[in-house]
């Protein structure tokens, strides 16, 4: 059963599979420039940081509130770093975190719409 994504709804609020999927890693100086608290970072080498949690096996970033595949919401949506702003509603990462997850395929959509996030709690 293919999900479709609409105006209206907005797949990422009752996923977050991404969140709890993949490590989120990064230049260690976007955490300061973003404002993300030094309690979400941890130092991956002595230039790349992730944020705590995802740096697993089973990775589940410490940011993502609710449970995966049902209501979800990112605790620090305006500060999060750059991978987390590339993931796109369908993409590739979209589809394989969704499928380790047992969650439906969602078809790719090209603008972003993840932007709900941070309003919702």
């Amino acid at each position: 059963m293919e999900i479709q994504v609409t105006d209206s709804y907005e797949p990422c609020l009752d996923c977050g599979a991404c969140c709890a999927s993949y490590r989120v890693s990064f230049y260690w100086a976007e955490a300061e420039e973003n404002g993300i608290d030094d309690s979400m970072v941890e130092a991956l080498t002595p230039v790349y940081s992730c944020l705590r949690g995802t740096n697993q096996s089973s990775p589940h970033c410490q940011a993502l509130a609710g449970e995966v595949g049902k209501f979800v919401k990112c605790t620090m949506y305006e500060q999060r770093p750059s991978p987390c702003r590339e993931v796109q509603v369908g993409d590739d990462k979209c589809q394989q975190a969704r499928a380790r997850h047992g969650l439906a395929a969602l078809p790719y959509k090209t603008e972003k719409v993840s932007d709900k996030l941070k309003t919702c709690v």
